[in-house]
Order: structure tokens, then C-alpha cells, then sequence
């Protein structure tokens, strides 16, 4: 069956009007932007919009439609996070009955929720809806993830999915049945932003906020799970080897405390920079800049991964299937959940990278 001839026998036109409902957080968005370009590929002239928590807008804005470029069209900005701290104030409930007016402009037909939590379904059963609209939905946890069993009543279509399914391959998976399309699978090598944008962001990068010394590498060590993080020590190896070869080592933080650890890690590692904080929008461009970035299983590794910049993800206590960058040669994914990889393994990865 086509893809056409598919939405034909939902009773959806060519060109339906579409609600995208992931809200947080920094790498579950960024992994769920690849259905923005599948949904386009094969649906040109359909309307695309997307609810995402207000502090996750700017990851959706390059891919914003403009000047004859088809991407999103709305972004739907959501405070649940901000909204929770202050509910008993007048102006908060006014932002939340201005963001349901705003979402409710739309009545859509297909409305795909790749989150599975509580929080995103209510999102869905706010939105207008037409009569034969398809609101599609996770149908069980995913391995790892976070998943609210009562957010199922809320879709028409719930679909089950691997227990262990990649973040991009998941949302892929509940797209594809919510226009009863052909599954797509990592030979469609999944697109995240425009070409020029990424292109754009190299210009960029030759004037960040914060001023670096070509070529550097970041080095995120920080991760909201202190499992997740990679020991000091063998940072501080492989700052050394780095350095020895004439990179700047850059240890950002985002925390006070993030920053205590980026100073420590910067004290042993000659030549070493400890930057100003920076803003995400910031990142982009300083992510660009970089010959390579090393991390730990956090979002910021992932935005360099999808930015397709030399990237090495360190696992140490979450499943590498889960959220590794399988798109790009210039990926290298080391380690796993329980099974810190050893510093010699992420020098070979990262001279791997350079050379």
C-alpha cells in the first residue's frame, strides 16, 4: 500500500493537520525531530505543529517553515515546568488558559504523542480534534524510560513497540502507525536539521559569546544521575593526552556544583579552560567550534551527535541501544549500562576522531 493510498483509508486528506506532542526533555526532543522530515517526505502540504516545553522552543526554531522551506509550521510552547511552581498565582492560570486558546486554534487530525507520560497525553485530549481524528500513543514502557500507563486512555491507537527500541527509531515506530505507513528502520538514515542551518552554525561558531582556542575539545562530564558519570580520574587522562597534542581541553558546567568538578578537572589538565556559563542557544555554535566533543549520556553529547560533529558518547550506567548515535561515522559510542569504558578505549575513540 502507498503512503497516500494509507492516510486515504484513515479518511485523512493529502494535506492533514498535524499535532506533534513531546515536551522534554533536551535529547528526547532532539530525538524525536526526525518525524518532522519523514512526515514531510511524504506528506509535503500537510500542517505540522508541535507542543514542547517553553525552555526546548529554540531546538525547534531552525526548523520553523520559512521563505520556501516546509518544516514545522506552529511551535506550541508549554510551561507545565515553570506553571507547577507557582499555581496559585492568577498570572500563571492565565498563561495556561492562553496556551489551551493558542493550541485549540487547530483542529487537527492526527495527533502522535511519542512521550507516554500523563503531562503529554492531557496536551492531547486539550487539543481540537476532527471527528475522525487518530490520536496515537505508546502502548507499553520501553526499557529504561520513563512511561505512565494511564496516558493509553487518552489515544485511540495505542502501539506497542520493542521493549528495547532506540529514541528515534520509537518515535519513528508510533508515526508510522499513526498514518498506517511502511515502518521505517535505520536504513532511512534519520535527518535532525536543515543542511544549511548545521552549515550555517560553523560561520557562527568563529564568534561565540565564550572565546576558545582552535582547536578544542568539550568535554561534558556533567549528567543530571551521578551513575551515568564517568570518573574524574580518567577525565583527567584523557584531558592529559589530549592536551599533550595540542587541544585546548573546555570543561562546561551547568550547575555551581558542576562547576566545582569542571575546576578540579581543569587544575590536573594543563591548559585547560573552565568557560563562563553559557546559554543552550549559545551551544550550538560552540558545539560547531569544536574539533570534538566527549560526553557522558546527556543532551548536550546528543546535540553534538545530531549535529553530526566528531562525538564520543561515553555510557557508564544507561543502555548504549537506548540513545546511541548510529546515524554518522563520526559517532563513536563506547561503554554500556555497568560497564564504564576504560580510558584507553576513549583515547583510541577520540584520536579515532581527530586524526
Amino acid at each position: 500500500m502507498s503512503d497516500l493510498s494509507s492516510i486515504y483509508s484513515k479518511g485523512l486528506s493529502s494535506n492533514p493537520k498535524i499535532l506533534l506532542v513531546k515536551l522534554s526533555s533536551l535529547g528526547d526532543v532532539l530525538h524525536n525531530l526526525p518525524i518532522v522530515w519523514d512526515l514531510r517526505a511524504r506528506l509535503p502540504e500537510a500542517q505540522i505543529d508541535w507542543v514542547v516545553e517553553e525552555g526546548y522552543v529554540h531546538l525547534l526554531t531552525p526548523l520553523l517553515s520559512k521563505d520556501g522551506f516546509k518544516g514545522i509550521d506552529r511551535i506550541i510552547p508549554f510551561g507545565l515546568r515553570r506553571w507547577q511552581k507557582n499555581l496559585f498565582r492568577l498570572s500563571i492560570w492565565q498563561e495556561f488558559f492562553a496556551f489551551k486558546q493558542d493550541l485549540q486554534k487547530i483542529s487537527y487530525d492526527v495527533i502522535i504523542e511519542t512521550q507516554g507520560l500523563l503531562k503529554s497525553a492531557i496536551v492531547c485530549s486539550l487539543a481540537n480534534k476532527t471527528p475522525n481524528a487518530v490520536i496515537t500513543g505508546l502502548a507499553n514502557a520501553t526499557e529504561f524510560s520513563g512511561y505512565e500507563p494511564i496516558a493509553r486512555s487518552f489515544y485511540n491507537q495505542a502501539v506497542q513497540v520493542p521493549l528495547q527500541c532506540h529514541a528515534v527509531d520509537r518515535s519513528r515506530w508510533i508515526m508510522c502507525s499513526a498514518l498506517d505507513m511502511p515502518l521505517l528502520d535505520r536504513s532511512s538514515a534519520p535527518q535532525f536539521y536543515p543542511e544549511a542551518y548545521v552549515k550555517s552554525l560553523s560561520e557562527k561558531s568563529k564568534s561565540t559569546p565564550v572565546e576558545l582556542k582552535s582547536p578544542y575539545v568539550l568535554c561534558f562530564h556533567s549528567t543530571a544521575r551521578e551513575a551515568k558519570r564517568w570518573p574524574n580520574e580518567s577525565w583527567i587522562a584523557l584531558g592529559k593526552e589530549l592536551a599533550a597534542r595540542g587541544y585546548q581541553v573546555v570543561l562546561p558546567w551547568g550547575s555551581l556544583a558542576e562547576q566545582a568538578v569542571s575546576k578540579e578537572l581543569a587544575s590536573h589538565i594543563p591548559n585547560a579552560l573552565v568557560p563562563p556559563a553559557f546559554s543552550m542557544q549559545d551551544a550550538f555554535s560552540v558545539i560547531a567550534g569544536a574539533a570534538l566533543t566527549v560526553g557522558v549520556d546527556t543532551g548536550l553529547t546528543h546535540l553534538a551527535a545530531v549535529l553530526d560533529r566528531p562525538t564520543v558518547e561515553i555510557y557508564c550506567d544507561s543502555p548504549r541501544w537506548k540513545t546511541e548515535g548510529y546515524w554518522s561515522r563520526r559517532i563513536r559510542n563506547v561503554g554500556d549500562i555497568q560497564a564504564s569504558p576504560p580510558v584507553t578505549e576513549v583515547v583510541e575513540a577520540s584520536l579515532s576522531l581527530l586524526a
